[in-house]
């Protein structure tokens, strides 16, 4: 299925709240003397994308030819959306483009402020007339509704009875409590909260399961019937109910998630992929997302090598790595090293690389290169081995193998945005750092060496 998958590039039409969402990563070391609230200095800011231009992230990353269309505001934040996707936006004056700012201090999320308008557009005739122009041309059209006021009523019916008479699914991730509006749909995504508003249940455990997740097929006429489940995976409602057990291992953040789910299905039921094995993309899909940290995209790829029990598919060599980066939209932060004997510096080092950007990519020297660098009696472990060790931390992302004595062409062929070493470079020259944006110097933990280590076990071993 794969294979087949890899050569497909179905056309998926997004429509629905597009938004930015602003992280701020600021310091604070006291409180303000006029209330008791923290002082905050910030230290970067990144804009990404958020809500259904999120959803439009994951189908890209998955390899479809995706076109958002929306409405925005006349402002800055709208003309990022224009610049960062393929898209036919209608602007309305006055009408914010909906902007999340993430108040992140000492690693933790202390603040969000969003500025928005949530009620309904004013350009629903618009909208409606630039959909019907454009519609036939897609596989699959995707609602992605944030509550803002695009998805109207009369803007959702129109698009789903206009894609039943051309038999092109419209899959919907749902909001508020009355799913009437997306009534004949090919199928929602609501989670088990969204599902008891909506069917106005006390609960969906255990027999009530069934009866919910039909009556939701039932009422809103709906092809499928799906309700995620959180960790206990994904229900499924065609003319039986069947249990997709989720497939996560480890959780770090549920972020996104959802939106994973909604793309893989899209995606899947554009290429004709029957439902239960759409369903069963979907959970590898979120689990491979929530074992990352925040809100990213995950590839094909990803999916097809994602097994609970097997790190090893995060080593790439860097022709595959290549085309993994090419889907995405991504901070790549790269850093290198021999790794022979890893320790808690490393940990820390690496952690912290991480938190500089979306993708840590970990360049890897060789066997051979490593001799050349530290002498014949190293490494002491294999790279083999010393790439598995990188690639069981949650926190790298790919691991990569170079033969050379230093990176530079490895960064000079997967072109990363941040480069990081150790704080020791300090005014020195950083090799390729005239090939990224940015270079990252981050402090080591004091007392942990390799060679430190080599040398005590020697010592032990004398005495």
């Amino acid at each position: 299925m794969f294979d087949f998958l890899a050569k497909q590039k179905p056309k998926i039409l997004v429509i629905g709240d597009f938004m930015v969402d602003c992280y701020v990563w600021c310091d604070s070391s006291r409180i303000s003397p006029e209330a008791p609230v923290m002082i905050m200095k910030s230290k970067k800011q990144e804009k990404r994308l958020g809500g259904g231009a999120n959803v439009y992230a994951n189908l890209k990353a998955l390899g479809a030819d995706v076109f958002a269309l929306g409405v925005v505001g006349d402002d800055e934040n709208g003309n990022f959306l224009k610049e960062k996707l393929n898209s036919y936006f209608l602007i309305q004056k006055g009408r914010k483009t909906s902007l999340k700012s993430r108040i992140i201090a000492h690693n933790q999320q202390v603040l969000r402020l969003d500025d928005e308008d949530d009620e309904d557009i004013k350009l629903e005739q618009e909208l409606i007339t630039e959909f019907k122009k454009i519609f036939r041309n897609f596989n699959a059209i995707l609602l992605s509704d944030y509550a803002k006021g695009v998805l109207t009523p009369k803007i959702c019916q129109n698009i789903i009875q206009s894609a039943n008479e051309f038999n092109i699914p419209v899959l919907v991730d749902p909001k508020g409590d009355d799913f009437s509006k997306y009534k004949g749909a090919t199928l929602l995504t609501p989670n088990k909260q969204e599902a008891l508003k909506a069917l106005k249940i006390n609960n969906l455990e255990g027999e009530n399961l069934q009866y919910g997740i039909e009556k939701l097929k039932k009422d809103f006429d709906l092809k499928y019937s799906i309700i995620t489940l959180s960790e206990d995976g994904i229900a499924l409602f065609d003319e039986k109910l069947h249990i997709i057990p989720a497939k996560a291992l480890e959780v770090y953040d549920v972020t996104g998630a959802g939106d994973s789910v909604i793309a893989t299905l899209a995606f899947s039921l554009a290429c004709n992929i029957p439902i239960l094995e759409a369903c069963e993309l979907a959970n590898k899909a979120a689990a491979v997302v929530v074992g990352k940290i925040g809100s990213v995209s995950v590839s094909l790829d990803e999916i097809r090598n994602f097994n609970k029990n097997n790190f090893e598919n995060k080593i790439k060599n860097k022709e595959e790595l290549l085309k993994i980066l090419k889907t995405e939209n991504k901070k790549i932060v790269f850093t290198n090293g021999c790794f022979d004997i890893v320790h808690f510096g490393h940990i820390k080092y690496l952690e912290k690389a991480k938190k500089l950007g979306d993708i840590l990519i970990v360049g890897l020297n060789s066997d051979a290169s490593v001799k050349r660098l530290k002498g014949k009696n190293r490494p002491i472990n294999s790279e083999f081995h010393r790439a598995c060790m990188l690639a069981a931390f949650y926190f790298v992302d790919f691991v990569v193998i170079f033969d050379e004595d230093t990176p530079l062409e490895l960064i000079s062929f997967l072109k990363p945005d941040v480069l990081v070493k150790g704080a020791d470079y300090q005014n020195k020259e950083v090799v390729g750092e005239k090939l990224v944006s940015k270079v990252e110097l981050i402090d080591f933990e004091e007392g942990f060496s390799t060679s430190n280590i080599i040398h005590k076990i020697n010592n032990q071993a004398l005495n």
